[in-house]
């Protein structure tokens, strides 16, 4: 052991503001009103597209709960924010809120106890009451811009506590880049946009079969289906030819007998070919129609021959859309079957069977049908009990039904292969991570089987901003609809008068009549891009942010949210709105369940950012991969929590030992002189590398994985092997080399690990330097050509070897070794020489033979002193 002095824990001097017991407690509401104060995350205006990176935040449902999603989804996004804007980019990191759709609306509705009706007149001084009714049917019934008003007045308190929990998680928001999805501007662009593409013939009106929940009483758009499995039974029962023989079909919905517009089969089922394009009755309602050949039948399910309703799901669609067959709906809107009698039952059998569910649920009205079918002995057989997958919306809890309607459709490549083909070049345009998200896009695409539907029967939400002219007999003239001008936006056409007509002309003959429907939520949704970025307001500011770099999102909403925005830039922009989409996977329970509010299994985020803090919960979220399910796990808190706390207390150690900002490298490296700190710098310098890497490839949870086995790494092995020199036992050239290589690798570390842990590294940097860290430079790589990567490594497990014969002496760490022996490869030998200086004072060794053999490193022959004779007890 070197004859200089021996060191000790407290250095002669040290920096003032080194707090003598750092602590995580009370950083992230000290430090984010800093940042706040000083604009450490605001946009720049004055900039180049190049310099800008711009990101398309998911806008949170603010009316709904919080969750650990929240925290998992938004961090990963911030993660990457905070290492683009070290690299010196301009980051464009906007919030939204999502306040326009069923949620919010339900909200409004209980908090203030109020209904909207867009027939209202807009009330200026209107307040709701103190208390809503307990009683729906009591609620105050108001304007759509009351309504939205109400809306935005909650969402008010809603978002200050989405933001509250955003900013303690650390999230590098600039929050003067704030929206609300219902807004007078998203409004007006929400608009503006459907209007262009009504004007290039990419939105239209149409009278077709739509999806209809018949609890919210509105459309609904297939991305908005979910799949249940649900009780059901096949019913079979005849229909008859012309001399009398039965053809037994079975279904799930015998309630649509009525509604029967054609038997089809497979061209291939030989059992059914003499039937095709001959006729047969319908028992109870003795209507004729026409037996069909259809490749999409099965041979193997049922009978092999199925019945044709209008409609009895979106098979039958296809069926009635191909084989153009005659249109015979019986399903109202209320989900009941509607009370008059159709025109095609003609007998007086049949309209007897039809007044016996007219009016009736569609459960009902299946009771009734079956009861028919018994009584007139053509029940063939129980009916057999199944389970089966029916289409929900997925805000719903009745089974859809198919109903004929007008509504408004955008383009979006489902009928149409050209524009198909288009949308998939889009997202060939952008960069998925991970990159087999991709194919979901793809396929999603590949399985559409119409246009997007986008009106919606609701109160709440953007108006479809249309108008139409009334002709003498009061009937409207859809097919030259008046529109607003630009400057109108955004309008209410059921609250504002049409262009060139007074509000005393509306719903009168020759006057106009407004639209009552609203936009799907997605088609304001998917401008999030535009919204934000000043499409259509601020030409300089797009042009600086779009296409955005960069779209965070769930894979769940895939063929919502992030198709639907492809379809309206291409439209738009004729090209894809981002150049990278980063997909976050889902947050699964200890049972690997997803979390979920209608599950009941989620996490409040307050009660764990509260135990374990904001920095702690920041580790969880950035150590899964994008696009990975990730089970919610407090024991990875806890190793983050440990992390921070390492963090500080080895950072306070370091500049204790006298280590200051004079004391980082950056091109010179002369002052190290000593093989193991060129050896660690050159680790780090590796270490920059990978990360750097893996940060510009999306992989942050790498990046993390990298520079946190690194950490421990210094802190177990070379801050413990190179302490007597730091005290300046070995010399102050040593002692100058030792202090070099701990101030490059903190300062090194602190922005590596700056993306992950802000508050924690944010602190450090305060103790001994000026600015944020956040503000500073991402590291680079430092050209060490004589550094030896794996030497520290090595040395640290020679010091854990004599470390584990004391331990298993029994005898304290600082017990001398009088002597040791250490066997390894030449290769390991050498580096072993390299470091025996500092291995043998971190050892508080005598003497330790090196010699050269096969295999592992192994220590043996170690020889402590008697314990009297100890130096250090």
């Amino acid at each position: 052991m070197a004859e200089s002095t021996q060191g000790t824990d407290t250095p002669a001097t040290a920096p003032n503001n080194v707090p003598d017991k750092p602590a995580l407690e009370g950083l992230e509401a000290a430090l984010t009103q800093r940042w706040l104060e000083e604009g450490t995350y605001k946009f720049n205006p004055d900039t180049t597209r190049e310099q800008v990176y711009s990101i398309d935040t998911p806008p949170p449902t603010a009316s709904g709960s919080l969750h650990v999603g929240h925290m998992f989804s938004f961090t990963q996004t911030d993660v990457q924010a905070r290492y683009m804007r070290m690299t010196g980019k301009n980051v464009f990191y906007p919030m939204g809120w999502d306040d326009n759709g069923l949620p919010t609306e339900r909200r409004v509705q209980n908090y203030y106890g109020v209904r909207c009706d867009p027939a209202i007149p807009y009330n200026a001084d209107y307040r709701p009451p103190a208390q809503p009714a307990k009683n729906q049917r009591d609620f105050d019934v108001v304007s759509r811009q009351n309504f939205i008003e109400l809306c935005e007045e909650l969402a008010v308190e809603d978002e200050k506590v989405f933001e509250n929990l955003f900013q303690t998680l650390g999230l590098s928001v600039d929050w003067d880049l704030t929206y609300r999805t219902i807004d007078d501007t998203s409004r007006a662009v929400s608009q503006r946009a459907f209007l262009a593409n009504l004007a290039a013939g990419d939105a239209y009106m149409a009278e077709a079969p739509t999806l209809w929940d018949v609890t919210f009483r509105t459309a609904v758009a297939q991305a908005e289906l979910e799949d249940r499995e649900v009780p059901g039974a096949y019913y079979r029962y005849p229909f008859f030819t012309e001399d009398g023989e039965k053809i037994f079909i079975e279904t799930t919905r015998p309630e649509l007998l009525a509604a029967c517009a054609a038997l089809v089969a497979n061209p291939d089922d030989e059992r059914y070919q003499p039937l095709f394009g001959k006729t047969v009755k319908s028992p109870l309602f003795d209507v004729e129609l026409e037996v069909k050949a259809h490749p999409l039948a099965k041979a193997d399910k049922g009978s092999g021959i199925a019945m044709v309703c209008t409609f009895g799901d979106l098979t039958d669609v296809t069926w009635w859309r191909e084989l153009q067959l005659p249109t015979r709906a019986i399903m109202g809107r209320d989900g009941r079957i509607i009370a008059d009698t159709p025109e095609w039952i003609t007998t007086e059998a049949g309209k007897e069977a039809y007044a016996a569910i007219a009016g009736k649920t569609a459960f009902s009205a299946k009771e009734a049908v079956v009861e028919l079918l018994k009584a007139a002995e053509l029940l063939d057989g129980e009916p057999k009990k199944i389970t089966h997958p029916v289409n929900f919306f997925e805000k719903g809890d009745k089974p859809l039904e198919v109903v004929t309607s007008r509504q408004w459709y955008i383009r979006n490549g489902g009928r149409d292969e050209e524009r198909r083909q288009r949308l998939i070049g889009r997202g060939q345009e952008i960069n998925f991570h991970p990159s087999f998200m991709r194919s979901r896009y793809e396929n999603w695409i590949a399985g559409l089987n119409g246009d997007w539907l986008v009106s919606r029967q609701r109160f709440f939400g953007v108006p479809i901003p249309v108008w139409y002219p009334l002709d003498a007999q009061g009937n409207p003239d859809y097919d030259n609809p008046i529109l607003p001008t630009d400057g109108m936006l955004p309008v209410d056409p059921a609250a504002d008068a049409a262009p060139g007509f007074d509000e005393s002309q509306r719903d009168q003959a020759n006057g106009f009549t407004g639209d009552a429907d609203v936009l799907d939520t997605w088609a304001t949704s998917s401008l999030t891009p535009q919204i934000v970025g000043g499409w259509s307001r601020d030409d300089e500011l797009f042009s600086k942010v779009y296409p955005f770099d960069l779209r965070p999102q769930g894979h769940d909403i895939i063929r919502t949210w992030l198709f639907s925005s492809v379809v309206r830039a291409d439209a738009l922009q004729s090209r894809a709105p981002w150049k990278h989409a980063a997909i976050s996977g889902w947050i699964l329970d200890p049972d690997r369940k997803k979390m979920s509010k209608s599950k009941g299994n989620v996490v409040v985020p307050t009660d764990v950012l509260n135990e374990y803090g904001s920095d702690a919960v920041r580790y969880w979220a950035a150590s899964a991969k994008l696009g990975a399910d990730t089970a919610y796990e407090i024991a990875q808190m806890k190793i983050g929590r440990r992390l921070a706390i390492k963090l500080l207390n080895a950072s306070k150690f370091v500049l204790n030992l006298g280590a200051t900002e004079n004391s980082v490298v950056t091109s010179d490296l002369s002052v190290l002189t000593n093989p193991l700190d060129r050896a660690l710098l050159a680790q780090l310098s590796d270490v920059v590398a990978q990360a750097t890497k893996a940060f510009d490839n999306y992989d942050y949870a790498r990046a993390l994985q990298i520079t946190e086995s690194f950490f421990w790494q210094f802190t177990d092995d070379y801050v413990e092997l190179i302490k007597d020199r730091a005290y300046g036992a070995a010399g102050e050239s040593e002692q100058a080399s030792v202090l070099a290589a701990l101030a490059t690798t903190l300062d090194s570390l602190l922005r590596l690990f700056a993306p992950f842990l802000p508050f924690a590294t944010e602190e450090v940097w305060g103790w001994w330097r000026t600015g944020s860290v956040h503000r500073a430079e991402w590291p680079t790589a430092l050209e060490i050509t004589d550094g030896d990567t794996t030497m520290l490594g090595t040395v640290g497990i020679a010091l854990s070897g004599i470390r584990k014969a004391k331990s298993e002496a029994k005898v304290k760490q600082r017990t001398e070794v009088l002597s040791a022996s250490i066997t390894a490869s030449e290769v390991l030998v050498a580096q072993l020489k390299a470091g025996l200086g500092d291995l043998k004072a971190a050892a508080n060794a005598q003497e330790i033979t090196l010699q050269s053999g096969e295999g592992e490193l192994t220590v043996s022959d170690v020889v402590l002193a008697p314990a009297e004779e100890t130096s250090a007890s």
